[in-house]
This record gives C-alpha cells, structure tokens and sequence, in this order.
C-alpha cells in the first residue's frame, strides 16, 4: 500500500527541499484557491479579459510557432471555466509547434471557445502545402462552438485540425460545424498522416488526405473516407469495417484497456486540482464523469526549467507528484518515479534531453504509475534507453486494475540536435497501457541532416537509434503505437498476451546500402516483430510503410514478423510504398511485394494467420 502523505511529511518536504536550494513548488506555499505559478510559458485565460486581448496574444505565439518546428519554446494555455469568443467576435485559434490549449473546466463543457481551434497546413513553398510534419501540439478539456465569421469561404467550410503525429484531441467536443482532419483551402498536396482523437465528440468528419490515425473511446457523427490505415476503439458512430480493406476501416466496439489522461482543472470554490481518470476496460463511448480520483495541486511538485534532478527526485520521494511546466529540461541524471499510483505531468510539450547518455526517467515496476504530455529527447551521447518502465529481469509488482500508463508520451532521437539512444522506449513491467506514443528517429532535422546523399549518409552515422520500442512485459496494451526510422527492428515485443490497436511505421528512409540494412542473412528488419517465443499476441490495424531515399534500390523483406501460432493474430495490416525502396512481403513472406509498381498503393491482408 501507499502510505499517504501526512503534515509532517509535507513539512519534512520542505525542510529537505529549503536545505537543498528549492521550494515545495509556489502551490504549496499559496491558498489551494489562489492562481499557482506556473512559470513564464504558461498563461492563464479568464473570460472576463477582452476577446481582442486573448486573440492577441494567442496569434503572437503562432506567429513565432508556426514554422518553429525543431525551436525550444513551449507554451501551454489554459482557459478557466466560461465562454471566450462572441457570435460577432468569434476567438480563433491557430495552434503552432509545441503548443497546447487545455480547458479547466471539470468538464469539456465547462469552457465554449466561440470560434475555432484550428491547424492549418505548414506551406513550404506558396505551392507546396501540407500537414506531414505538422507535430506536437495538443487541445483539451473544452468545447468549440464553431463559428466562422470573419473567414473566407473555403476556411469557413470547417473547423480544421491538419496535423500528423504526436498531437491530440482529448475530451473535446465541436458543435456548429463540421472538422476537417486535412486543409483543402491551401495549394497542394495537402498530404497529412497520423493522428490521435480520444474521450471526445464529434461532429461530421471530414478524414479527407489523413493516411492512418486512431480514434479512441468517442462519440462521432460521421466519417468521410479511409484512405489508407483509419481505426476505431469504442467509438459510438464509427464506420462497420465488413468489407476491409474497401474501404480499410479497422473498427473494434470496445477498447479493451483505457484511461483517460490526468486533466488540471479547479473546482466550484477556485481550487486548482488535477482529476486521475481511473483504468477501465471494454469501454466505448466518452468517460466524462467516470470514476477516478482527484488530487489537488498542492500535492504536487511544480517543476521550472532550471530545476535540478536531485530537487525534482527528492520531491517525488516523500510522495509528492510532479507537474512539469513548458520548457526543456537538461537530464544528466534519471528522474527516478518509484512510489505507487505516482502522477507525472507534463504541460505543453515539456522536454527532458539526455545529458552525457543518461536515461531520463525511470518508472519501477509499480501499480498505478502515470507519465502523460512529456517529450524526451536523445542527447549527443548515446543513452542505452530514453524511458525505462520497470527493471529488466526484476519482479513485477503491477496490478491489472491500475496499469502503470503512459499518456501522449513522444521521443526524439535527433531533430533540433544529433541524438543517440540504443533503445526510446523500453517497457518490462507487466500490466502497462502506452495510450499514444510517437516514437521517432529523426528523418529530418536542424543540425547533420542536410539534403542529399552525403547528409543521409551523414545521418544513417551519427544520429543513431537501434530500437524504438522493445515490449518485454506481459499484458501490455497500446492504444496508438508510432513508432518510425529505427536503424534495426522499429518495434519488439516479447511479452506474453499484448495488444496493439493502431500500429504505424516507416520504415528508416536512410540507410547507405543493402549491406547496412541486412538482419544476418535477411533483407532488412521488419517494422513490427513479435518475439519468436510469444504465444499470444493481437495486433488491429498494422501499417509499415518503406521510403529508402538514400538508396531506392534496397529491399526489405517482410513489413511484419511474427511466430506462426494460433494465438497471435494480426488484422487488418498492410504495406506501403511510398516511392523508394521495396517490401517484399506484407509477414512472413506472404502478400505481394510493396514495390516501385504499386507506389501509394496498399498491399493489405485481412488477417494472418
């Protein structure tokens, strides 16, 4: 059991933390019902401040964010509860790079944004517009009543949310209109891939150019197209996937494991809390109101870009939780996360970059652990892992009630600098559920990843990921696995009785030769393998896709690999060329090849075996 954490603990805290330079975090020295500081990234909406005043400063931001994709600024925005925007002065958002807008309502109806929350495709050139590398921002907790006034005709068609990995909706709701998951107003390709929807409702869909993306435990009014790779996980109106792959829908009625993200909000009296949606299972449909607990934010350490490891491991110690303010946080040693039922979260888009090859956190093998909004970065020393759940080979104490979770958790390894980790994500512990995750081994970037072969070679050496995510737990669940352009096998999972519900891959576009692309005397490494002594294992709605654009000539010879055994069955998977390289086979060397005849044609199989 947890030993709750006392008055005399609280005052023991922060003895420690006064001897060790820090405070116990600005909340706990405050009125619970006094505004927290939160530092200098975040900002606090009231309704009662002009609607020209919040426009303003929310258009700044996007104005330094739009195309600051590999930059260090982060910003979270929160809007207390009540309604922002008028029907003659709609607010209208646009949300840049490592942005995130987030309600603090106790319900997603608690704060309207008359208006819209949008994104817009990234325009490289005037005639090359699209969404492909539209990352990392998040919207929460509130509900857009879509009002379009003052827009042209095309952008006052819908509410527009154009982005591909590492971004979520979450308990949202958009009424008054519809919402487009690609920008048809730009000029061309409008191209967009990936994405995360969960505990929301929706109105009429638009998927339009999106070619894989997971909506999670919502309400939807209806969905346009497919495309490519598009599931469903206990969504109430989601489209019947009878006839995959035309169209290639994957729909399961329930999720079979759930929680929603940890959520600040305050409550009748101004109080500054955050609600810990409990784990459930064979759910559909949205959970607000559902069972849970609620902490207030004095319990937590509120964690400041500068702040040491040793103060923020101290605090988490002698039982304090930890709310990681915007900003990037320099890691030469591991934050350390080892007492049950802990809560870790991260505003927008904190990020933890390993120093001198650190592991920037570790999670003991312990029930109820959750790390949710954080993005850890590889450093220029490789790390053997960026985020280690549980110790290898130790005893597993989870509980399959109150699954450790991780929650909107993103890795990089090289982008904004060179990056080096042998493994991003390792998970021993068993009972995990990883509720979207983008694990990625930078295909482009600021420093070493000039254009042409020399950069790609360049890169192939010096930014290096050998594994994205190695599942050695058992009774693991991922609801939103991206994992993409690791220099061996991009996933591994070894663990007993896992699930994945939406797989997405690309395979690295750089290796220099088939030589450096060979897995002993096989071609390549598939994107997906499961371990050759697993017995069980289900995966819904797989894709792997190939785009060797330092050598189109190599080959790899399966998407997936897997035991041939009744129990691990995979559905509804594919391959993909996307103009370079080949796959030879979709698992196991069956399904055609993926090859330079079929470029942005799917090759699919319905089930294997």
């Amino acid at each position: 059991m947890t030993r709750s954490r006392t008055t005399a603990g609280a005052v023991a805290l922060g003895l420690v933390l006064a001897a060790a330079g820090a405070s116990a975090g600005p909340a706990a020295a405050t009125p619970s019902s006094a505004t927290p500081n939160l530092g200098p990234n975040v900002t606090i909406f009231d309704p009662s401040q002009p609607v020209s005043e919040i426009q303003a400063t929310l258009d700044a931001t996007y104005a330094a964010q739009v195309n600051n994709e590999m930059g260090t600024q982060r910003y979270a925005y929160l809007f207390k509860p009540g309604t922002y925007g008028t029907a003659e002065q709609p607010l209208q958002v646009k949300v840049g790079y490592y942005t995130e807008l987030t309600g603090l309502g106790a319900n997603p109806g608690d704060v309207v944004i008359n208006g819209k929350v949008e994104v817009y495709n990234r325009c490289l050139t005037a005639d090359n517009c699209l969404a492909l590398v539209n990352f990392w921002r998040t919207v929460s907790n509130l509900t857009v009543n879509i009002n379009a006034a003052g827009q042209d005709g095309c952008r006052s068609s819908a509410n527009f949310w154009a982005v591909s990995q590492a971004t979520s909706l979450r308990r949202t709701q958009f009424t008054g209109g519809g919402l487009s998951l690609m920008d048809y107003c730009t000029a061309g390709p409008q191209f967009a891939s990936g994405g995360f929807i969960a505990d929301s409702k929706l109105p009429s869909t638009t998927n339009g150019s999106q070619q894989q993306w997971l909506t999670r435990n919502s309400e939807v009014a209806g969905w346009s197209n497919a495309v490519w790779n598009q599931v469903f996980s206990g969504v109430q109106g989601a489209p019947d996937d009878a006839t995959f792959p035309d169209p290639p829908y994957t729909t399961l009625e329930k999720t079979p494991v759930s929680r929603e993200k940890p959520y600040l909000f305050t409550d009748a009296s101004g109080r500054y809390q955050v609600r810990v949606p409990a784990a459930q299972r064979n759910t559909s449909g949205v959970s607000w109101g559902g069972p849970g607990r609620t902490i207030p934010l004095s319990d937590f350490y509120i964690a400041k870009p500068g702040d040491s490891v040793t103060k923020i491991n101290l605090a988490l110690a002698l039982g304090k939780h930890l709310l990681i303010t915007p900003g990037v946080y320099d890691i030469a040693r591991s934050i350390e996360v080892w007492r049950p039922n802990t809560v870790v979260l991260g505003l927008g888009h904190a990020t933890l970059t390993a120093v001198n090859g650190a592991v920037p956190l570790n999670v003991a093998s312990v029930p109820g652990v959750i790390v949710a909004g954080v993005t850890i970065d590889a450093g220029t020393k490789e790390s053997p892992v960026l985020l280690r759940v549980g110790a290898k080979n130790a005893p597993s104490l989870t509980s399959a009630s109150n699954p450790i979770t991780l929650q909107d958790v993103y890795f990089r390894v090289g982008g904004p600098h060179i990056g080096k980790t042998n493994i991003a994500l390792e998970v021993n512990s068993d009972d995990v559920l990883i509720d979207h995750t983008w694990v990625w081994r930078g295909d482009h970037g600021v420093e070493g990843f000039t254009n042409g072969v020399n950069g790609d070679t360049d890169r192939w050496k010096t930014n290096t990921g050998r594994y994205g995510a190695v599942i050695n737990g058992d009774d693991v669940t991922a609801t939103g696995l991206f994992v993409e352009h690791f220099q061996k096998y991009n996933t591994v999972w070894n663990g007993e009785r896992g699930t994945t519900v939406l797989y997405q891959n690309e395979l690295p576009y750089d290796p220099p030769t088939q030589a450096d692309w060979m897995n002993g005397s096989t071609k390549g490494y598939a994107g997906y393998k499961v371990g050759d002594k697993v017995k069980t294992h289900t995966l819904y709605g797989g894709g792997v896709y190939v785009f060797n654009q330092n050598n189109p000539s190599i080959e790899t010879e399966n998407g997936f690999e897997v035991p041939n055994r009744p129990g691990v069955k995979l559905n509804h998977i594919m391959t993909v060329n996307l103009s370079a390289g080949v796959v030879n086979h979709v698992v196991n060397g069956v399904g055609e090849a993926a090859d330079m005849t079929k470029i942005g044609q799917p090759v699919y199989l319905v089930s294997y075996p």
